[in-house]
């Protein structure tokens, strides 16, 4: 990895955590090429957005006014790894959303490792790809996940009781290895479980 160069958008408001971020990946080993944006709408305009690797972005970018831009960044970006840079309090759910998040109080080398950690991380979804088939049910299960919907919204969904789908959600992880909506979205894409027009829009 070491020998490649990375592509990353970074999408940060402050200027000070902006310049101090690219300062420490220009600095790092790895080789990085960084776009600075300032929404993700402005991603979806660029002609880099097929090449990018990575996208740092300030949760608040992801979700402004109360609206959720996720399954938009997946559609616009589906296999790119989304960090949420981190220096203030968000929801869990909202912190579900990132395949990882670093913080303000990270030094360089820590910062370096977690992008380091996620790049290796797509070797580690390849072999996943590899693995056991899931099911035609988990499949359901897994698309209805995707789409943001909770386990009472599944069930019904899917006319199965909720006891079924947290069943079959273990199963899911248990084969692909992978636990978080971002990761399991790059998962239903890479298999084609999911398309790219199969999202709502934003």
């Amino acid at each position: 990895m070491k020998n490649n160069t990375l592509h990353v958008a970074l999408i940060e408001p402050s200027q000070i955590i902006s310049e101090g971020l690219t300062n420490i990946l220009l600095k790092s080993k790895q080789h990085y090429h960084i776009y600075k944006f300032d929404s993700l709408l402005e991603i979806d305009s660029s002609t880099v957005k097929e090449k990018l690797n990575i996208v740092l972005i300030n949760p608040s970018q992801l979700y402004i006014n109360k609206t959720d831009y996720y399954h938009y960044f997946r559609k616009i970006i589906p296999n790119a790894f989304l960090v949420g840079i981190i220096y203030s309090f968000f929801e869990s759910r909202i912190m579900e959303s990132f395949d990882a998040v670093i913080k303000i109080s990270d030094s360089a080398e820590n910062i370096e490792s977690i992008l380091d950690k996620l790049m290796k991380s797509k070797s580690q979804f390849r072999n996943n790809f590899l693995s056991e088939v899931l099911s035609d049910r988990e499949k359901d299960v897994l698309v209805q996940l995707v789409n943001g919907n909770s386990n009472k919204e599944i069930a019904d969904k899917l006319n199965i009781s909720i006891h079924t789908v947290v069943s079959h959600r273990k199963n899911i992880i248990h084969k692909t290895g992978i636990k978080s909506q971002s990761g399991l979205t790059i998962y239903a894409l890479s298999k084609k479980i999911i398309h790219i027009e199969d999202f709502a829009a934003y």
